[in-house]
């Protein structure tokens, strides 16, 4: 195992800043809060912009598919700015996990397209599936694939589904059009609506066979949870920052409230905390891109911490904002939602601390 770099290059704090930018510009807190609204906010618009004139939807796609050749250190930077804005785009689902499904298992003709921003793909299992657990998939029939999946993440945005499929000589991976004859979509309540997510039933859709799935859907899972623990420290740093910001500007009894030692302690914890999870997320993002055989291992245990970081941070943050955190019109609930949505999704904390146990041998209590 080589040692990493952890610091972001010159390469990355450019495409942080362009990212940045444009959910600055596009998707201020005001505006994240109508994903909320019925009818919800269409920002599909925004995702275009960012997956087609930032080119960051094929970042984890090579040249030769006409994606950027970049790697999980890259994408790790968009999703900690998702992560900032609490941005309701369908990344995670469509340039990580749909894309690392469909290029492990060697797919060519949609990945361009995907890389482009042309298309949107979102990869057929719930949101809540862990790396290594075995996903059961749709069954094949004589005339098309039929079933359901339940909580699959950015299947309402999606042209293109990645489906595990129950075939002959085990789970196979297909792709099936959103529109085609026999697919449904139906959104579901979700904690956090800016990460929408979606029942979908089958009933004789025709579809494509671009593999098998085993090993493509496990990739991406792991991928997915490795840079999903980016987007927890996006989150976790916008709330440090912003309640560090508020202390010392609120005022009661004459004095800055971050100037009482009970809040100083508080603050300086999730310091603390922030600047952990730093660590662990770049580390892991290194280590996937580098190939590197702790990837796996770093990728879990930056999970498993980072979840636990970002809630805290978020709920300091409501807390320490006072009377003003827990109304409507301030963001904090924002992150507070996306925060506890995001320690389910891709195996909860604790079910990463016991497979890390797992991987050295330790008991499971």
């Amino acid at each position: 195992m080589s040692a990493g770099d952890l610091l972001y290059s010159d390469t990355e704090e450019a495409l942080r800043d362009s990212v940045r930018h444009l959910f600055a510009d596009r998707c201020p807190p005001e505006s994240v809060a109508k994903a909320y609204e019925q009818p919800p906010q269409d920002f599909s618009d925004l995702w275009r912009t960012l997956a087609a004139e930032l080119g960051v939807a094929g970042l984890l796609v090579p040249e030769s598919l006409g994606g950027a050749g970049a790697g999980a250190r890259e994408a790790a930077v968009v999703m900690e700015e998702i992560g900032r804005a609490v941005a309701p785009v369908p990344y995670l689902s469509s340039a990580v996990l749909a894309t690392v499904a469909l290029l492990e298992a060697g797919e060519t003709e949609i990945l361009p397209e995907l890389a482009r921003g042309s298309l949107t793909a979102a990869l057929a299992v719930p949101l809540s599936a862990a790396p290594w657990e075995p996903i059961a998939g749709v069954s094949a029939g004589a005339d098309g694939v039929s079933g359901s999946v339940s909580s699959v993440a950015g299947a309402d945005a999606a042209d293109v589904l990645v489906v595990p499929v129950a075939g002959h000589d085990g789970l196979e991976l297909h792709t099936v059009s959103c529109s085609a004859a026999g697919v449904e979509v139906l959104p579901v309540l979700a904690l956090d609506m800016t990460r929408p997510l979606a029942d979908v039933r089958f009933s004789g859709a025709q579809s494509t066979r671009v593999g098998a799935a085993d090993g493509p859907i496990a990739a991406a899972l792991q991928a997915g949870a490795t840079l999903l623990a980016s987007e927890q420290l996006g989150l976790a740093q916008w709330c440090f920052d912003t309640t560090l910001d508020y202390a010392k500007q609120r005022k009661q009894f004459g004095r800055a409230i971050g100037s009482y030692q009970a809040i100083k302690h508080r603050l300086a914890d999730l310091w603390f905390e922030v600047g952990a999870a730093t660590a662990a997320a770049r580390y892991a993002a290194d280590t996937r891109a580098r190939g590197d055989d702790d990837a796996d291992v770093a990728g879990s245990i930056a999970q498993a911490y980072c979840s636990g970081v970002a809630v805290n941070a978020a709920e300091e943050c409501v807390q320490l904002h006072g009377g003003i955190g827990m109304t409507w019109e301030y963001p904090a609930h924002l992150y507070l939602k996306r925060a506890k949505s995001d320690q389910l999704a891709l195996g909860t904390p604790y079910r990463h601390r016991a497979r890390v146990a797992q991987s050295v041998n330790l008991p499971v209590s």
